[in-house]
């Protein structure tokens, strides 16, 4: 089993990376919400990654953190329908504290809008998952590239509710759709750093 790679990454897009280690180019299919973390190409990345093998098809899934690496396993293994790529489209519309959220709350309909899924699916979602990552599944917060500082969005505030969830209420508060807000708040988490406050973070959202 490949728990994690680490090497040059020398391709990426929004959801592969081809990563060079021991002279081998591993191909790494990734969510969008890892591959907003990643360095430029020609730097050291590290991916934590799951392998799936199929009867006619191997292939290597990574993610930037091993909470979002648990999360894609859960995914695949417990909820029926859901596969490698239909994780992987879940997790690239929203990101790990937003999706923890929703089944903590029990939101089906902002699940349903992930794309591949639908109200069924996201009602399973909840139904097999919120047990397994309610409000106190606290994520460790690594980088790409093995650091613990940065980018991860998910550290948890007073009552375990992170400035990163906060700020994304604030702009739906605002009239944002949630997957936008979502977007906006991970772009600006990703410009400020993992100790931006509430109000910083949507600042700089609203740009």
């Amino acid at each position: 089993m490949i728990a994690t790679i680490r090497g040059t990454l020398t391709q990426a897009t929004p959801v592969q990376a081809i990563i060079e280690c021991g002279g081998l180019g591993y191909e790494v299919f990734i969510p969008i919400t890892t591959a907003e973390k990643l360095p430029s190409p020609g730097k050291e990345a590290m991916l934590h990654t799951v392998a799936v093998y199929r009867e006619d098809n191997q292939s290597l899934y990574g993610f930037s953190t091993r909470d979002e690496k648990d999360f894609f396993r859960l995914l695949v293994e417990k909820v029926s329908g859901v596969g490698p790529k239909v994780a992987l489209s879940i997790m690239s519309k929203l990101s790990l504290p937003v999706l923890r959220s929703a089944i903590g709350s029990g939101d089906a309909a902002l699940l349903a809008k992930c794309p591949g899924i639908g109200k069924k699916t996201a009602e399973r979602l909840i139904v097999e998952l919120r047990d397994k990552v309610g409000m106190d599944f606290l994520p460790s917060g690594e980088s790409p590239t093995g650091g613990s500082g940065g980018t991860a969005p998910e550290s948890a505030g007073e009552g375990g509710v992170s400035p990163f969830q906060d700020a994304v209420m604030a702009l739906i508060s605002l009239g944002y759709k949630a997957p936008d807000a979502d977007k906006a708040i991970r772009k600006a988490q990703s410009a400020l750093g993992q100790e931006a406050t509430v109000e910083t973070l949507i600042k700089k959202a609203l740009g």
